[in-house]
């Protein structure tokens, strides 16, 4: 099994992964589709020594920003694609039971080490 980790900003505050969302009208099945993903970019420092990629983390001063459908120019929105800052996040290892479905506790992020 996987040794899981909990990715966290040093300053403990929550944050935003930039996503795409999408409503389509799916041809074949005449089905409304809800899509949506997760940006990914080169993974910082702090990543790397788990996986070569991670999710584009939106600060919160640029929620509004990013979220603002107003928006056409895709090279404005560019700027926020970067890793986040690796002196601004940590890591640790975490108990193997947050993989299991009944996981439903804030002491499964406590540090297993």
């Amino acid at each position: 099994m996987k040794q899981p980790f909990y990715f966290y900003l040093k300053d403990k505050n929550v944050f935003g992964f930039a996503g795409l969302w999408e409503e389509w009208l799916d041809k074949e099945s005449g089905e409304l589709l809800e899509t949506f993903t997760i940006i990914t970019t080169e993974a910082n420092d702090v990543l790397k020594p788990v996986h070569d990629k991670m999710p584009v983390i939106v600060k919160a001063a640029n929620y509004d920003e990013w979220l603002d459908p107003k928006i056409k120019d895709t090279e404005r929105l560019e700027k926020f694609l970067a890793s986040y800052p690796a002196k601004e996040m940590d890591a640790h290892t975490v108990s193997t039971a947050v993989n299991s479905p009944s996981a439903d506790s804030p002491e499964l992020i406590i540090n297993s080490k």
